[in-house]
């Protein structure tokens, strides 16, 4: 079974340890995930998009004076570092945004940053602290497990991995600039979404469809929520989800109505009897890629125009998610392009909750202390400050 180490969870607590003297954030402010602070998940690896290129207002800045960048073991608001402190990953101190700027020009991608591209990556096995990763780790163990002894610890691999990184990708484009992105939601929602179109597929086979119907759609609904709250990326689940919907067409056996109109019969059981492996019905030709490469003209022959069809929507979601992916990397790295309205998938226009995790540069002055709330955490991490 496709699963985080327990080591993971080991790293996550000794890390902070050492940068902070405590495994968990409680100065300036408490990590209500209980967990590290985001200056310490940032230097382990989330996603960060300063680290990772060129921005706005960052690299091309010709007024305001320097940045100074939070340090990853600080425990108060200062920020007494530069940008290749906090990053980490050996990035030197010529990657770090120069003022003035050494590059004169129109297109922000032309001037010189960091590229940690395993940014993308790396997050999937970081959490924001011991809650995140509990309900996680629920998730992988209940309807995780199930899926993964239908479709096979391969395919789970693949589409869990996939819609990982696809989900920290679209975050990369569309999330606040100064979140830091970690956990393996965007790979769990994957998941959730191959669960449901298996559903789809053994509808008519199942004892309660709409009691599962339903069960999916309430973890769907209340993670899509929590991911509205300030600082949290719901791109990263939106992206997981996609992912997982057009991959589960491209590597799940076809809907049970449709192999019983071609004469195939049922590929597998509905997992509603527990925890028994599924068996592969036998098909005279072979299945999959092993019948493909047994006999790959008689793979294809004698097969009904539905079949055709299917394999046509298959591919043709494949390609689609390919080119969407390639797509979405440009534009986080060349064209930097946004949408006024995208924001709102990820965040309630309430209390500026939506501003959250935009990068702030304020004039470095005598700190204050004034009430926290639980989401100062966030706040706080966004705000870059300037000296003279």
């Amino acid at each position: 079974m496709v699963c985080i180490p327990q080591s993971c969870l080991g790293v996550m607590l000794t890390s902070p340890a050492q940068l902070t003297g405590s495994p968990i954030e409680i100065h300036p402010q408490f990590n209500p995930m209980i967990g590290p602070s985001p200056y310490v998940l940032i230097n382990m690896g989330s996603r960060y998009v300063p680290c990772m290129h060129s921005i706005d207002g960052v690299q091309n800045r010709v007024t305001g004076g320097p940045i100074q960048w939070p340090c990853p073991g600080t425990t108060n608001d200062s920020a007494l570092c530069q940008l290749h402190d906090l990053c980490g990953f050996g990035m030197t101190a010529s990657q770090d945004p120069s003022f003035p700027p050494t590059v004169t020009s129109t297109k922000i991608a032309d001037y010189p940053a960091p590229d940690q591209w395993y940014r993308f990556i790396i997050p999937i096995f970081l959490h924001a602290g011991i809650i995140h990763i509990g309900f996680n780790m629920l998730l992988q163990v209940t309807l995780g497990r199930e899926i993964e002894m239908q479709i096979g610890t391969l395919r789970f691999f693949l589409v869990y991995f996939s819609s990982g990184i696809f989900g920290f990708v679209l975050g990369g484009n569309f999330a606040a600039t100064g979140i830091s992105s970690t956990g393996a939601s965007g790979a769990l929602f994957g998941i959730l979404a191959l669960t449901l179109l298996d559903l789809l597929y053994t509808w008519n086979d199942r004892k309660s469809p709409w009691k599962d119907f339903a069960f999916i759609m309430l973890d769907v609904v209340i993670s899509f929520v929590l991911g509205l709250l300030p600082g949290l990326d719901n791109f990263s689940h939106i992206g997981g989800f996609f992912m997982g919907l057009v991959l589960g067409i491209c590597i799940l056996h076809s809907p049970n109505a449709l192999r019983k109109r071609i004469n195939q019969g049922n590929e597998y059981e509905p997992p509603f009897e527990g925890a028994t492996p599924y068996k592969v019905a036998p098909d005279e030709r072979g299945g999959g890629a092993v019948g493909f490469v047994k006999s790959p003209v008689g793979f294809f022959k004698g097969r009904r125009g539905a079949w055709w069809a299917w394999w046509l929507v298959r591919a043709g979601s494949l390609v689609f998610v390919f080119i969407v992916f390639i797509l979405l990397l440009n534009n986080f790295y060349v064209y930097r392009k946004s949408c006024s309205w995208c924001k709102y998938l990820s965040c309630l226009n309430v209390n500026n909750w939506c501003n959250v995790g935009n990068l702030q540069f304020i004039e470095q002055g005598p700190s204050t202390t004034p009430k926290r709330s639980v989401f100062d955490t966030w706040e706080m991490m966004a705000k870059l400050y300037m000296t003279e």
